[in-house]
């Protein structure tokens, strides 16, 4: 099970582009914005955890 955190590099329409936060050389995600919390923006810190994205404040 993939626990990990992610940060909204990019917001491209109806897609975000999120970079994990332990890997930053790594390849970008594409994810649906339908996934993600409404509250997104770029720089937003994510929280993914079964298959569940949450927002970190």
């Amino acid at each position: 099970m993939l626990i990990c955190d992610y940060i909204v590099v990019s917001i491209d329409g109806d897609y975000a582009h999120l970079r994990r936060t332990d890997e930053p050389d790594g390849e970008l995600k594409l994810v649906a914005r339908a996934l993600l919390p409404m509250e997104i923006k770029e720089g937003s810190m994510l929280h993914y955890e079964w298959m569940q994205y949450t927002l970190i404040e």
